[in-house]
Order: C-alpha cells, then sequence, then structure tokens
C-alpha cells in the first residue's frame, strides 16, 4: 500500500473546437501539476474539445484530431511525471462516447465512458453520445479510483457499482453550467455519495463562458464523512493540491484551500462578467458598442462590460430624441465618466423626420401610435449597427428579463445586438446587482472601484422614454409583483389560479401571461445572454411559436 497519492485539481477554461489550444492549456497544468510534486492531473470534462460541442462532436475529422492529441498527451507520460486524467470526446467499435480518460507511461490505460447521459434544460447528450456500463474501477499507480463524469455522480447506482467494485476514492469530471443555487445542489447530492459508499470524493469543474453557458468551477473535495477539505474559487481558473493518507483503510484528504461560497449577487455579476468577456474574446471582437440611455439596464450592462473588458475596449452612444429627458442625458454622461468610457452623442431626431416624411402619405389618415415609438428603437438600432460594422465592435443589447418575457422590447430596435447580458436577470435584480457593484470590487474586475451606477438612476421611475411623461408601468405591473408573476410563469410552470392565490390580482396575472405567450416570436429573434437561471429562454425554455393553447 503506497504511504500517499497527489492529485492535482485543473480547474481550466477551454475553448470549443480549439483542441490544440486546449492541448496547450492541459500541457501547462501537467507542467505546474509536476512542480507540486502530483502523481496525477485532472481536469474537466471534454477539456480537448471543449463543452459542450454541440453538434460539432458529429464531424468525423473533428473526432479524428481529438483522437490524435490524445494520444500525443499520452505520450507525454512517458516521463514519469503526473498521468493525466482528462476526458475528451471517443470513438469506439463505432460509438461515439463523452470518456474519461486516464493517461499514463505513455499509454492511455483507461477508457471510461459517461454512463448517465443528461437530456434535459441545456443538455442533449443522448442525440450525440452513446452512454458506457456501469464503469468499474481502475488502478493508478496503486491506487483503485472511481472515475465518474457529471451526470454519473447526479444518481446513485454508478458511484455504488465503483465502491462495490473496489474503488478507494471517487474522482468526478464536470461540465456543470452556473445556475443561482447550483453550488449547493451539487455539494449537497456529492455528500449524498460520499454518504452511501464512504468514499471521499474529487470534484473538478471547468470554468468560463460557452455561448449563453457560464462555468463556474468551484471544484472540491470531500473527505469520507462528507466534510469539505478544499473548495475552490468560483469563476477563476486555477490548479490546487490535494494529498490523500490512508487513515486505517481509508483514503483521507489533506486541507488545503477554502474559499467558501460567494454572496448569490456577487456570483450572478461574476457570470455576467465572464459570459460577456468570453464570448467577446473566443470570438476575437475588438470590443463592445453599447446603447446608454441614462437608464439602469444600459448602465449596469455598461459595468459589466468594463469590468469584464476594460474601459479601452467599451464604446458607448447615447441617442437622444425630443422625449429624453435633461436628467437622462446627464445620467448617461455620469456613467461614462465613472466608468472611464467613451461616449459619443447623436441625436436621432433627424432620423425620425426622415421617417415621418417618407410615411405620411401612407399614415396620413391613421394617428400616432407604438409605431413612431418603434420608429425611434429601430433608428437606435440602425445606428448602433452601423457602428458596429464600420469599427468591429459587437452591439451588446441591454434588455433585461422582465422585459423579453411580456414583449416589453423592440424587434430590429433595442433587440439588436450580438449578445445580452441581461438575457435572464429580472428587472428587480437588476438593481440589486447595481448595489452590489456600487458597494464592491471583486478580484479580476478590469472596471474603476467605487460607484458604478449614479444613485438617480436607482430612484427615478423606468421609462423608454418614447413619448411624453411615459414610464414602464403605464404598461406593466410594478417590477416586484411583475417578476414575481413571471418566476412562477416561467422558472415554476404554475397556472394562473395558483400565481393569484400567492396574492396577485387574477386578471393581471392573465394579462401577463397572455403577453409572456405572444412574445415567443420575438424572443427567438432576441440574441444569446448569459443564463443564470434554471429556466433561461432559448436553451432552457422552448415554446412553439404558433400556439392556440389558452387555459
Amino acid at each position: 500500500m503506497i504511504e500517499k497519492f497527489t492529485i492535482a485539481l485543473a480547474q481550466v477554461n477551454p475553448t470549443v473546437g480549439d483542441i490544440a489550444a486546449n492541448v496547450k492549456l492541459v500541457r501547462r497544468m501537467r507542467a505546474q501539476a509536476q512542480e507540486l510534486g502530483c502523481d496525477l492531473l485532472m481536469t474537466g470534462e471534454l477539456v480537448i474539445s471543449g463543452y459542450p460541442p454541440e453538434d460539432l462532436v458529429l464531424k468525423s475529422s473533428f473526432q479524428n484530431t481529438v483522437k490524435q492529441a490524445v494520444l500525443a498527451l499520452a505520450k507525454l507520460t512517458t516521463d514519469g511525471g503526473p498521468g493525466l486524467l482528462i476526458s475528451a470526446p471517443w470513438v469506439d467499435d463505432a460509438h461515439l462516447y463523452n470518456a474519461a480518460l486516464l493517461l499514463d507511461g505513455g499509454m492511455i490505460k483507461a477508457v471510461v465512458p459517461k454512463h448517465a447521459l443528461p437530456n434535459y434544460g441545456v443538455f442533449d447528450e443522448k442525440r450525440l453520445f452513446t452512454p458506457g456500463g456501469k464503469p468499474g474501477a481502475v488502478t493508478f499507480r496503486g491506487i483503485k479510483l472511481g472515475l465518474m463524469t457529471c451526470e454519473d455522480m447526479w444518481v446513485p447506482d454508478v458511484a455504488n457499482n465503483l465502491m462495490k467494485d473496489g474503488a478507494e476514492v471517487l474522482l468526478v469530471l464536470n461540465g456543470s453550467p452556473f445556475e443561482m443555487d447550483k453550488p449547493h445542489i451539487r455539494l449537497d447530492l456529492a455528500r449524498e455519495r460520499v454518504r452511501e459508499n464512504g468514499l471521499a470524493l474529487v470534484y473538478v469543474n471547468q470554468v468560463g463562458g460557452q455561448d449563453e453557458l457560464v462555468f463556474d468551477g468551484s471544484s472540491f473535495v470531500l473527505d469520507a464523512s462528507g466534510d469539505v477539505k478544499i473548495q475552490l474559487p468560483a469563476f477563476e481558473s486555477c490548479i490546487e493540491a490535494v494529498t490523500f493518507r490512508w487513515d486505517n483503510d481509508t483514503l483521507t484528504p489533506a486541507v488545503g484551500l477554502n474559499v467558501g461560497a460567494l454572496d448569490e449577487n456577487e456570483a450572478i455579476y461574476k457570470a455576467l462578467v465572464l459570459g460577456l468577456k468570453d464570448y467577446v474574446g473566443k470570438n476575437n471582437f475588438p470590443g463592445v458598442m453599447i446603447g446608454l440611455s441614462g437608464g439602469v439596464d444600459s448602465a449596469i450592462t455598461a459595468a459589466v462590460a468594463v469590468d469584464a473588458l476594460g474601459p479601452e475596449r467599451v464604446h458607448c452612444v447615447i441617442m437622444p430624441s425630443p422625449y429624453t429627458s435633461p436628467e437622462s442625458l446627464e445620467d448617461a454622461q455620469d456613467v461614462a465618466k465613472l466608468l472611464g468610457v467613451r461616449l459619443d452623442t447623436i441625436p436621432i431626431q433627424p432620423a425620425m423626420e426622415v421617417f415621418d416624411a417618407l410615411l405620411k402619405d401612407q399614415f396620413a389618415a391613421h394617428g400616432t401610435d407604438t409605431t413612431e415609438e418603434n420608429i425611434q428603437a429601430r433608428s437606435r438600432g440602425m445606428i448602433l449597427m452601423a457602428m458596429s460594422n464600420k469599427f468591429g465592435y459587437m452591439v451588446v443589447s441591454t434588455g433585461n428579463k422582465s422585459e423579453m418575457s411580456v414583449g416589453y422590447a423592440t424587434l430590429y430596435g433595442d433587440m439588436c445586438g450580438g449578445y445580452n447580458v441581461l438575457k435572464d436577470v429580472y428587472k428587480t435584480r437588476v438593481y440589486q446587482l447595481c448595489a452590489w457593484r456600487n458597494a464592491n470590487h471583486a478580484i479580476g474586475l478590469l472596471g474603476p472601484q467605487g460607484l458604478a451606477v449614479p444613485d438617480r438612476i436607482l430612484t427615478k421611475a423606468p421609462s423608454a422614454e418614447l413619448k411624453p411623461n411615459q414610464t414602464d408601468q403605464d404598461t406593466l405591473p410594478p417590477y416586484d409583483a411583475l417578476d414575481d408573476i413571471l418566476y412562477c410563469l416561467i422558472e415554476k410552470e404554475m397556472s394562473v389560479q395558483d400565481i393569484a392565490h400567492r396574492g396577485h390580482n387574477v386578471k393581471i396575472v392573465e394579462k401577463v401571461w397572455r403577453m409572456l405567450d405572444r412574445a415567443e416570436y420575438k424572443r427567438r429573434q432576441a440574441p444569446p445572454g448569459v443564463k443564470i437561471s434554471s429556466r433561461a429562454f432559448g436553451r432552457d425554455r422552448r415554446y412553439p411559436l404558433t400556439n392556440g393553447y389558452t387555459a
């Protein structure tokens, strides 16, 4: 029996499809693990291909490139340094697996396909991969390892089978996206597996943004009693070594770095920052373009962008109309000064006058209505897209989940953009994030410390300012009521009557439900955005556009 066994937890940020860069990342982590005197380097799920690879993984050329990359990594392990526990799409006997791969001594020592394939929410692995059988333990340098991939930990039978086959420690490779409360759920499930089987558990999750998904890392190590011995930071790439020693017949991890859990608003804010940072960086945009209105949504969007990219890569534009208040102009200018970003002013009245003249004869028998309001929004959208085309900066739209839910947004207007930071953030949460950012400045944020969103923006009534004396509450219920109704409709799928029993007026609930239903066509055309909830629009919630259900 060996005296000790040391694993390096590599919490890294791969890029989907960039196999060469991902291999370099693993090589760099292995070099660090070797300096730390580790026996094994362990990564997250599908680190070689990036996760989730979606239909890219079905290309035979992609599969072959992944295979050659794995074989090249295996050759590294001839030097007597750390072995590698990685994950990759793996073809065997004409079946495509999501597999954990153990590399040592210049060879692929074990291939352990993922057994439990998730097929809910954002996951559709059953259409891509073949499930493996229940895995058995594999031996590495005298230790029997129980290897699981992500969802394998969420069901009890995989870990139980490993324990019965003699596994002495459970190692879980993960690609688990961030959601509010998700870190607690993962930890609770891991503790269940530990209690059921009496084995220590190492959980390594990837970090980084991939389209709408953000992976928070938050990797951890539990001893056989379920106590947390190591907790890695959220939303940061890092490597940490954990040494196991025998305590009687039980492998026990030493105490290491334990950063604890983040406050919920801090976690959400960091998720938004990382999601935008990686979307811009991995798609090679030089920066972002944001329309500042003087309102709360565009202000916090600009703050997130500056914290993600730095002020020099954020270009803001205010596009006043005759209905824009002097206070909004001042507030937008204050935001730009606080964040240190460039702010251009481009009035849209000339565009409004041109459209009025163009459409004068067609609209002669019709009074002014939301058509003229939407022309204003679409004029702004056209300006932002023109500047994006000219300078290469990606437009970031600023609508929040409350607005997108009920269609309180203009298609091809304020919905224009390549990404939407607030797409899954309700309006009431927007104010909480502003308060958090004004009071805090975490390590890694590139924006200035101190106030980011002026107080007046947080206290004035929200308004689109598309007509005189307009406020959001002319059309919508107060946001605290609206958001609760929407949460019940979207995240909880509750009936109108059940929601009304929470204290809401049934007619208002019915109105919100109808608005939510009618706005599906707009959301289908909206840009992607960071997922933070259990039911984000797009990958999570898929409703038909043509829908006659009215109950």
